[in-house]
């Protein structure tokens, strides 16, 4: 069918038009009067609604499981959708738990190919026990070819719905999709060694897992906006005096500050609230840090030093920061080794929580619920951004199942530990929608620069040249951005004010705001012309292809192998508690200090099955510009725009393989080095650290 804004539907349809919506936002029409159904849903419905995140506690099964209440003015949140099941026996606030089935709309259900990629029924084991009695080589047990992979139920459950698989198939071994068996994680298997450099830890921050917290270094010291009656004095120890020392003859701190070669991983005021509530829960430690970083002549980073802060704990009332430089002895060194997995720890709390599932996961949710029940199915905004939106209700809703929940995985493998989703209601507060574009979120962070070419078109000049995810990030941002522009010029061609008029847009975008997001006031552009129109839909689309791809996909080749990125740190540094007995053991066996301070073999190895199982590609994956959607088929001109982003996405392939194979760029090429791939567009199933999905899809 033709898409249609709402002014130009034809008469013949605008009935239908109005009934559908309504009935996908549960309104009854009884005696004159509408009515909005808010009944416990149905797998069988398609309604969509807005709910607080009241059902990742669990009450009724403990109350040390319970919870708070994520949305509202005490831990604002974006809104899931709404389930309508009823509340907690033991906690009337929370939503009771039926752990067969979370609803979502049924046309949010995964594919019978998803589906089957993931169900692998009688099975036990996903991945072998790991080890640490070697810290280069982590074993893994890998089964034998001929087997397939098992998924222990709260790991396979992340990925499988409540769908059973197709009669046909429950008796045919041969229709099972073979889920590959796991290699050992591409980061370990091109350099074991890799996890002790410091110039891989200050890469990866450019080229890894999380390319989206490293930022450029304004002014010095840094300065705490914490409360500090609470949490101590504010100013950092990273002093001019400090940080001159730590350049030593490589540059004048002034100098490094004007010229742009300073930048910091800085979670001090994210992780301090929780560092005394983690650290009264057993065999788990928590620290506020930053970490320096200085800007070499050939675009590498090199780190300078860590610092660490507690605030006054109960026992201890005065504030303890330090800052642990690479070292130039073995003890030093070695102490340095134990603040880098503390650093890790906290890289791994704030990407998992914050960059990937708040930014992408549950920030998208809002806009998919929006797009339901208030753009008809015959508008071209909805045709547009529809595929952006594929599984990503369902693969949200397992998360709060099994991955987000009490006691769940991230709980349990986490530093932030019972506090991990409270920590990322903290973050939300500073979230911001005009933020949420590749080039907004450069230039926010001081890694870009926003300039203007000859012909008025906005640039953006990296303020590190070789940075890998924003290099090939802001050619998949161009390409997106023009076939949006071109694709709303052409439905909004005809009236200066047709999309200020366009009612079902209009209320969709309030919607957004007031229902989906409603906790959060600023960052909302306005929608009132074409160009706002291109920057709102560009940066949904972003979020749910780009954005995550680069964040979820490379999850196993780096967080596959646990010295690379420990998820939690389960002891102090020596040098906070000073003792004796402590400090003879580290000097006599420093090694065993650093394995007692990284996950349990249990937890890496349910850390290790989650990586693998979040990075993998299923059959049925639908990558950004491969197949053109039918809708936009049955127009030439947007048929002819799709075509152009298509053949600008092979372009970007060609380019990254340029990049890649460049010598001069120390990011992206070298001995060891994993090639960046994370933005080509397209990739084969299974585990490939390439592609990027139109969707939030796994």
């Amino acid at each position: 069918m033709q898409s249609y804004l709402p002014e130009k539907t034809p008469k013949g349809l605008v009935k239908l038009r109005a009934e559908d919506l309504a009935n996908l936002r549960g309104e009854k029409l009884s005696n004159g009067s509408i009515s909005v159904d808010r009944k416990e849903r149905k797998a069988f419905e398609r309604i969509y609604d807005y709910d607080v995140y009241n059902d990742l506690g669990k009450p009724d099964q403990s109350m040390d499981l319970k919870r708070p209440v994520l949305g509202g003015t005490e831990y604002p949140y974006p809104r899931r959708c709404r389930t309508g099941r009823p509340p907690s026996d033991n906690d009337p606030a929370s939503e009771k738990r039926f752990e067969a089935w979370f609803y979502v709309p049924r046309d949010e259900e995964f594919s019978e190919i998803k589906q089957k990629s993931f169900d692998q029924p009688g099975k036990e084991k996903l991945l072998g026990q790991s080890s640490f009695s070697d810290l280069p080589q982590i074993d893994i047990e890998t089964p034998s070819a001929a087997s397939k992979i098992n998924l222990p139920f709260e790991i396979s459950s992340l990925v499988s719905s409540h769908q059973s698989p197709p009669l046909n198939s429950l008796d045919d071994e041969s229709s099972s999709f073979l889920v590959p068996l796991p290699p050992r994680p591409e980061s370990h298997k091109r350099d074991p060694y890799n996890w002790l450099s410091d110039i891989e830890f200050a890469r990866l921050t450019l080229a890894g897992l999380n390319p989206y917290s490293i930022q450029l270094v304004r002014n010095l010291p840094f300065k705490s906006k914490l409360d500090v009656t609470k949490y101590g004095p504010p100013d950092s120890k990273f002093t001019l005096t400090r940080v001159q020392e730590l350049l030593g003859c490589r540059m004048n701190v002034a100098d490094a500050l004007k010229k742009k070669r300073l930048f910091v991983l800085d979670y001090h005021d994210t992780l301090m609230p929780y560092v005394q509530k983690v650290r009264e829960i057993e065999d788990k430690t928590l620290y506020g840090s930053r970490t320096l970083f200085f800007l070499n002549s050939d675009d590498t980073l090199v780190p300078l030093g860590i610092e660490l802060t507690r605030p006054p704990i109960k026992g201890d009332p005065k504030q303890w920061k330090e800052i642990f430089p690479p070292g130039t002895n073995s003890t030093d060194v070695w102490l340095w080794r134990l603040a880098k997995a503390h650093v890790l720890s906290h890289d791994s709390c704030i990407h998992q929580l914050v960059i990937h599932w708040l930014r992408a996961h549950c920030c998208m949710e809002p806009y998919a619920i929006a797009t339901n029940r208030r753009l008809s199915t015959m508008h071209p905004i909805y045709r547009l951004l529809h595929p952006h939106f594929r599984y990503t209700m369902r693969i949200n809703a397992n998360a709060r199942k099994n991955l987000i929940s009490a006691g769940g995985i991230i709980e349990d493998t986490f530093s932030t530990a019972s506090y991990s989703v409270e920590l990322s209601s903290l973050a939300y507060k500073e979230w911001r929608f005009d933020l949420q574009g590749l080039p907004d979120d450069l230039v926010h962070r001081g890694m870009a620069e926003r300039k203007t070419d000859p012909s008025g078109r906005d640039v953006f000049e990296l303020t590190i040249k070789d940075y890998p995810f924003a290099n090939d990030g802001l050619l998949l941002w161009d390409a997106l951005w023009q076939w949006v522009t071109k694709y709303v010029n052409h439905y909004y061609a005809d009236a200066e004010n047709a999309v200020i008029n366009d009612e079902e847009l209009q209320a969709w975008w309030k919607e957004i705001q007031d229902k989906g997001h409603p906790d959060i006031k600023e960052g909302w552009p306005k929608l009132e012309t074409k160009e706002h129109l291109i920057k709102i839909a560009s940066t949904i689309a972003w979020v749910g292809s780009g954005h995550h791809a680069s964040v979820n996909f490379l999850q196993y080749a780096y967080g596959g192998y646990i010295p690379n990125r420990p998820s939690i740190a389960r002891a102090n540094m020596l040098t906070e508690n000073r003792s004796v007995s402590g400090r003879k053991e580290f000097l006599n066996q420093p090694e065993e200090k650093l394995k007692k301070l990284f996950p349990t073999e249990d937890q890496a190895t349910k850390v290790m099955k989650t990586m693998f199982l979040l990075s993998m590609h299923s059959p049925d994956e639908e990558y950004i510009g491969d197949d053109i959607e039918p809708a936009w088929d049955l127009d030439q001109s947007i048929s002819n725009a799709f075509e152009e982003f298509k053949t600008k996405l092979m372009m970007l392939e060609n380019k990254i393989d340029e990049l890649n194979q460049n010598e001069d760029l120390k990011n992206r090429n070298g001995a060891g080095i994993i090639p960046y791939e994370a933005m080509k567009p397209r990739s084969n199933p299974g585990i490939t650290g390439i592609g990027v999905p139109y969707s939030i899809s796994i």
